[in-house]
């Protein structure tokens, strides 16, 4: 959530900082700011509303003159949505300016220390108090007031700060908020993700907790919160810039649902070497597979739902026990985390909050811990015992497509490679297995080449107002995910529900007209699937079925049925989240809904 960029160097700084924002418009905003030295004075100017509204108030950064200049935007936590809370702020003597990633806990304790030595707020926010307190410290030096501001603050916080009297001096401090720095041949670099630099630089720093950059146009000088000096090697991403680009594409969602194929082929490749699993990367052997006794998987939203479905297949195949959690559930409730307990965090951007809060947790209760993220250096991948990558590349609409796509990817590897070492499948089995993984990119391409159909049938329920998904076993995992795409992007009022629970009262919410998605890729419970549809559509349900190819019994019972190709039954929620991925995205955009943006929401989510 939010984004912070920061340059320094031999150019003008305001056209690189709205530059480098725009590409991190995904993690979602309300307003926008920059603050540039100008020679004399730090100039801003910030605005409520989408980054145009702060590129026509600057010319595009010509009215903000300067070589040195950080910029943000802003996710409102803390005072709504206005020019005055947006980013930069600054002491009172506008001589310090600082942009904020995070929520600063005890904000209200520091503001009312603050007012008591006659310090005034122009705004509501936490980050202000930041800005006051590093003028409190100060006394002629960045380093000594940071470290001090460093100290008294509690919280999450990655911050860009500029001091008025060090005009060839940009600072940066990172403490549980993403944060990377970068050096090209024009200057140095900070920002919250790697796509608001790439342009610029392949060669990037990542910022350890409570690390503090200084940056000259020319330098990268790495402190602790102690002010000792650290060495650190630069990390050359390999991506290409236009991956973070839209190739020609309407939305970056519809790029990324089509990338799909590549991604899995991607994450597939590494781990298959002549017809047998080798996850080097998992770093265990079978005595220690085997000693483990029970999984906990936790993450959040889709990369949770990932884990809904792991479970079924972990305890299909390895038959261990698996619970799934909510990391913002996991982290409070006091889990038994005992001898012979695993956790794996799921996270694509591997910064998000609460997850990285329940890894920390594992780890003091002294259990193995394993990451399964997207994003190469982020703080799940570095504190994880061992960290499984996605290979996804990157994923800029907010709601994930490929990200989702590759997460199950490495979990049916997972669970594959912890049944082969537990010896609960055999050869032949694995062997079929392993033969059903190789087709599915080629069979979610197959399902892509059908659109057409599934656009036609989308512009239908452009005015629905309520849709819900129903599923059994597996089928049940991947309705949460089919519910959460269509709800987070189209807005419309959407559920998932397990198909045996309908008559415990959700039944009572169908009506006449009423569109219900039933998925059916379980042989064994198709007809129990089919008798909860018929349940409905004698209430008035319009009825779309996601099933296997054969399963044709289920047109007695649909309205519209989308067929996905053969594949092991464990592996059926890769093929069947396709035509659901699309059915949200042309609902959305029927609706004319922001479809990469959608309201209120941000694609990383670093505070809890």
């Amino acid at each position: 959530m939010c984004g912070i960029v920061g340059y320094i160097g031999t150019e003008q700084a305001a056209p690189i900082l709205l530059d480098g924002l725009d590409k991190l418009e995904y993690r979602g905003y309300d307003s926008a700011g920059m603050a540039v030295y100008d020679g004399e004075k730090l100039q801003y100017a910030k605005a409520r509303g989408r980054l145009k509204i702060l590129r026509e108030l600057t010319h595009d950064g010509a009215k903000l003159p300067g070589v040195c200049g950080i910029g943000h935007t802003r996710w409102a936590t803390h005072g709504v949505p206005s020019d005055k809370n947006a980013h930069p702020h600054f002491n009172e003597a506008e001589s310090i300016a600082v942009v904020h990633n995070g929520i600063i806990e005890n904000y209200l304790k520091l503001k009312k220390m603050l007012a008591g030595k006659g310090y005034k707020f122009a705004s509501e926010t936490d980050t202000e108090v930041i800005a006051h307190l590093l003028d409190y410290y100060y006394k002629g030096d960045p380093m000594e007031a940071i470290t001090k501001m460093m100290h008294r603050v509690e919280g999450s916080y990655a911050l860009g700060i500029l001091f008025r009297d060090h005009p060839g001096e940009l600072y940066a401090v990172r403490k549980d908020s993403p944060l990377i720095a970068g050096r090209s041949a024009h200057g140095c670099l900070i920002a919250s993700d790697v796509p608001a630099i790439l342009k610029y630089t392949r060669d990037v720093y990542f910022i350890q907790n409570e690390e503090i950059v200084r940056m000259t146009d020319q330098e990268l000088a790495f402190f602790t919160i102690d002010q000792d000096p650290i060495e650190k090697q630069a990390t050359t991403i390999e991506w290409d810039v236009s991956a973070a680009e839209k190739a020609g594409y309407e939305h970056f969602m519809l790029k990324e649902i089509y990338e799909q194929p590549r991604a899995v082929l991607d994450t597939l490749n590494p781990r298959i070497r002549e017809d047998r699993i080798e996850i080097e990367e998992l770093g265990m052997t079978d005595e220690e597979i085997r000693a483990v006794k029970r999984l906990y998987i936790v993450a959040c939203g889709s990369a949770y739902h990932t884990g809904v479905t792991a479970k079924y297949v972990f305890e299909g195949l390895a038959r261990i026990p698996v619970e799934v959690d909510l990391a913002s559930e996991f982290r409070y409730r006091n889990p038994i985390l005992d001898e012979g307990t695993m956790v794996i965090v799921v996270s694509q951007s591997g910064e998000t909050a609460d997850t990285l809060a329940a890894l920390r947790m594992a780890k003091e209760a002294g259990v193995r811990v394993l990451g399964i993220v997207n994003v190469v250096g982020s703080s799940i991948a570095r504190e994880a015992d061992n960290v499984m990558y996605t290979w996804a590349g990157p994923e800029i609409a907010v709601a994930t497509t490929k990200a989702y796509s590759t997460q199950l990817i490495a979990e049916y590897l997972l669970a594959m490679r912890f049944a082969k070492a537990r010896g609960t499948v055999t050869e032949e089995e694995l062997a079929g297995m392993l033969l059903d993984l190789r087709r599915l990119p080629q069979q979610i391409e197959l399902l892509l080449d059908h659109k057409e159909k599934l656009q036609r049938f989308a512009n239908r329920y452009v005015a629905a107002k309520d849709v819900f998904f129903i599923g059994r076993g597996l089928d049940y995992a991947i309705s949460l995910e089919g519910s959460l795409k269509l709800k987070e992007i189209s807005y419309i009022h959407s559920e998932a529900y397990a198909a045996g629970e309908l008559k415990h009262g959700t039944i009572s919410l169908i009506e006449d007209g009423t569109l219900v998605a039933a998925v059916l890729t379980q042989e064994d419970l198709y007809k129990k699937t089919i008798s909860n549809m018929v349940e409905v559509k004698t209430r008035g349900a319009f009825l779309l079925a996601v099933t296997n190819e054969g399963n044709t019994a289920v047109e007695k019972a649909a309205d519209y049925v989308i067929y996905i190709p053969q594949t092991n039954k464990y592996f059926t929620n890769s093929l069947a989240v396709i035509p659901l991925q699309l059915f949200g995205y042309y609902v959305a955009l029927g609706k004319g809904c922001d479809v990469d943006k959608p309201r209120n929401l941000a694609k990383s989510v670093t505070v809890e």
